[in-house]
């Protein structure tokens, strides 16, 4: 192996030692092997699966589709397309029926996780979209309380008396995860509606005036929140089956 060429620049040979050892100079040896060891567990499962089978009139479909998306609808300009990305027809056919077989696998592994997963996370996943006031003393915050309360603009007492960022928006923190909340300030801001007040709270020394705008709340009929837990899931039982091989790099 080690006289082996594994590329060639400018007609000069790489071995493979020689690439392991820039890897490992570049720090990226363990992705590297990681990446490899990903891919080798994919296909592994791809193998034993018997009942995932995706059908050709869906990858030519695919296909079909990108070409339209992509202006590739010229067999010309598709093959030029092919020929820069350094492939061809057989080989993209096969990634995409390949991509699609992954994505099944995911499925299958995560579905009998995916609910308990989603509610473990539910927490960090649902937002509320607040606007704050932050001042030194709670005296102050009290005082603006009341200044609120009996008419002066929420947005008004923020450009003037915050000391948060946010005091150039009227105070508006837009989405803010549950979970990321101090939990005395989450406590307050759940029993509260839309609109109210919440506050003085007291926060690292600091006191804050509290208005809760809208809640969003998460759901696994959101499509694109269903996918990105699914991925999640995926990289975790790919990460415990890595952990079993037993692994040997043969270099010298």
């Amino acid at each position: 192996m080690e006289n082996l060429s594994f590329l060639t620049v400018d007609e000069k040979p790489i071995s493979y030692v020689q690439a392991v050892k820039y890897l490992q100079a570049s720090g990226k040896l363990g992705q590297f092997i990681g990446d490899i060891l990903r891919q080798y567990i994919i296909e592994q499962e791809l193998e034993k699966r018997e009942d995932i089978l995706i059908s050709s009139a869906l990858t030519e479909q695919t296909i079909i589709d990108f070409r339209l998306k992509n202006k590739l609808t010229e067999p010309q300009k598709f093959q030029e397309w092919l020929q820069s990305n350094g492939t061809n027809y057989d080989t993209f056919h096969s990634s995409v029926a390949y991509g699609f077989k992954v994505e099944k696998l995911k499925a299958m592994v995560t579905e009998s996780k995916l609910q308990e997963y989603y509610i473990e996370r539910k927490i960090y996943l649902d937002r509320v979209v607040v606007s704050r006031i932050i001042v030194e003393t709670q005296e102050l915050a009290e005082e603006l309380l009341t200044q609120i309360e009996e008419g002066t603009s929420f947005e008004q007492v923020a450009r003037e008396y915050s000391l948060s960022d946010e005091k150039i928006v009227n105070g508006m923190m837009g989405p803010v995860s549950r979970g990321t909340m101090p939990d005395k300030l989450r406590a307050c801001i759940d029993i509260a509606s839309p609109g109210q007040l919440v506050g003085p709270i007291e926060l690292e020394g600091r006191y804050g005036l509290f208005r809760v705008e809208q809640f969003l709340s998460a759901s696994l009929e959101n499509t694109q929140l269903r996918q990105a837990l699914q991925n999640e899931l995926f990289e975790k039982w790919l990460a415990e089956k890595i952990q079993k091989l037993t692994v040997k790099l043969q270099v010298n």
